[in-house]
């Protein structure tokens, strides 16, 4: 019960079809099981609501929300709805980003349109939601924001808005943790590696209209360690320590969840 009686809103709490379970999803069940009651936001409300009766089921709390993170309105909504419901706000898990299902490309096929939607997404999204959520955190003197990256920031990632706009969540994160610790509030992200998701899988099988065996193979052999990829659960069990009062020493942290990868970078 690491997280008893903590108030967790995980935006991104839904997934996308396919195999498996992706890092939100995990990170809300994960949350729930240590004693949060769990917000799940999604812009797919059904989704969310998977995700928050999937957390019920097992005998914990959560509830369903849904917004759009490309329009401030919507995310604002979202926080009020929270705070209505709950009256404070403990963590922040920030878990949204999209590369080739957003129209991600290599930089001569890239559009104003194609960067615009993907950097909405992955960037001004999580700075409109901490806008919103920040405000009531320092009112509490306390409070934890986990932010998810990935490891496209530091390895050779072919596209380009996914790599800048997830370099500038690392960068936001920094921010947030200078100028927030005064007022108790924590901020570190986590940088996921090669991980075998629905979206980070299936998306590309669908895409590149491959079976998704051979894409698994293919991004397993990627991983040192173990040439096995990780999954959901791995960047849950993350979140969960940088959102527990176990890491309350621990701010403007980046820490890789990536088998190893980091280290062979240049190899």
């Amino acid at each position: 019960m690491r997280l008893e009686n903590k108030i967790a809103v995980v935006v991104g709490a839904g997934q996308s079809p396919g195999e498996g379970v992706g890092n939100g999803r995990a990170t809300a069940m994960v949350f729930a099981r240590e004693g949060a009651t769990v917000a799940c936001v999604d812009m797919h409300l059904e989704r969310a609501e998977e995700t928050a009766a999937i957390i019920r089921a097992e005998g914990h709390q959560a509830f369903a929300l849904a917004a759009d993170v490309t329009k401030e309105a919507s995310l604002k909504a979202m926080v009020d709805a929270v705070m209505a419901k709950c009256g404070r706000i403990d963590i922040l898990h920030n878990n949204v980003g999209v590369s080739i299902a957003g129209g991600d490309k290599p930089l001569d096929e890239l559009t104003e349109d194609d960067f615009d939607r993907c950097n909405a997404i992955n960037l001004r999204g999580m700075i409109m939601t901490c806008k919103h959520v920040v405000p009531v955190m320092r009112a509490q003197k306390s409070g934890a924001i986990v932010n998810i990256s990935s490891m496209a920031v530091r390895d050779r990632y072919p596209l380009v808005v996914y790599k800048t706009s997830k370099a500038g969540v690392v960068a936001l994160t920094e921010q947030l943790a200078y100028t927030n610790a005064e007022h108790g509030i924590r901020a570190n992200v986590i940088l996921p590696g090669l991980m075998n998701t629905p979206m980070a899988v299936d998306t590309r099988a669908r895409e590149w209209n491959k079976p998704r065996a051979e894409i698994e193979a293919m991004r397993d052999s990627k991983v040192p360690l173990g040439r096995k990829m990780g999954d959901g659960w791995d960047v849950a069990y993350a979140a969960l320590y940088l959102a527990s009062d176990e890491a309350k020493f621990v701010t403007g942290v980046t820490l890789a969840v990536d088998g190893g990868a980091s280290i062979w970078l240049g190899q």
